[in-house]
């Protein structure tokens, strides 16, 4: 273990120790099933408590403990996928440069939000015959700048994909990702993202377990009938290395390569691609 990430360890053990942070009871299962691997920690009463001493960055009013202990290792699993796609988005911002990242705190609050918690969601009507409901696991937007100095966003809505849902089920009732790809496609169709949010454009961003897994998404993308551009799908190897975020390593809806900011940004504003590992 390096030095830098021996002291976080130990700042991390003491904040327990102390009461501010806590260990999800749902993680435990690993040990017994497969031995180490790293500890999660979630806040605790103590730590959101002192959080809230400073009101530029208010916390919601829940019982933190309660919360940790309440979480299923399924979800739990599912939070940490979409924690470490955000926090290399950050990093590859950073090492871009002039992209800067924006997540949901700094977009413009609406109506359709649940501004309390902070979540996007929206329902929409399928085919005019079934409606259902949409709530992305993130939502973000990459600003940029263009040649004329002004300073443009992309809006993406994150699905992080564990591979936990069937991509194809024999009716709309039934939960299935390729579900969601129709309630995309018909929010775009719609134009529910400029009505609701005011987004002139999105992409949904989905990261999911394995190659075989986006390939598998990429095929039931392709059954829509229009709107397999809004669409880019990439295993999570692509979140070993943050350059690789900005690089054509994403599939869209007809299997094609894509980067991210593809027709956005000039090419001398984003780092130097970086290779796919194995």
């Amino acid at each position: 273990m390096r030095d830098g990430s021996q002291q976080l360890w130990r700042r991390l053990q003491l904040l327990y120790h102390h009461g501010y942070l806590e260990r999800p009871r749902a993680q435990l299962d690993y040990y017994h099933q497969t031995g180490s691997r790293p500890m999660v920690y979630g806040l605790g009463n103590k730590g959101a408590a002192l959080v809230n001493e400073s009101p530029s960055h208010p916390l919601r009013r829940i019982r933190w403990g309660e919360k940790n202990r309440a979480v299923g290792r399924i979800f739990l699993e599912h939070a940490l996928l979409v924690s470490e796609v955000m926090v290399t988005l950050e990093l590859a911002c950073r090492k871009a440069d002039q992209v800067q990242l924006l997540t949901e705190e700094d977009l413009p609050q609406t109506a359709e939000m649940d501004t309390e918690h902070l979540i996007f969601h929206w329902q929409v009507s399928v085919s005019g015959q079934v409606k259902l409901g949409v709530i992305p696991d993130r939502v973000f937007a990459l600003e940029y700048p263009q040649p004329s100095g002004k300073r443009e966003r992309a809006f993406f809505f994150l699905e992080a994909d564990r591979g936990t849902m069937p991509v194809m089920r024999r009716n709309l009732t039934q939960t299935s990702f390729y579900r969601k790809l129709l309630a995309y496609e018909s929010t775009w169709s719609q134009s529910l993202h400029k009505t609701h949010f005011g987004f002139h454009r999105f992409r949904v961003l989905t990261l999911t377990e394995s190659a075989e897994r986006a390939k598998n998404l990429v095929a039931a993308c392709a059954q829509l009938e229009r709107g397999h551009g809004l669409f880019l799908f990439a295993p999570k190897t692509v979140l070993a290395e943050p350059n690789l975020l900005f690089s054509p390593v994403w599939q869209n809806g007809r299997g094609l390569m894509a980067s991210l900011l593809d027709g956005h940004v000039p090419s001398q504003v984003l780092p130097e691609a970086a290779t796919l590992p194995p």
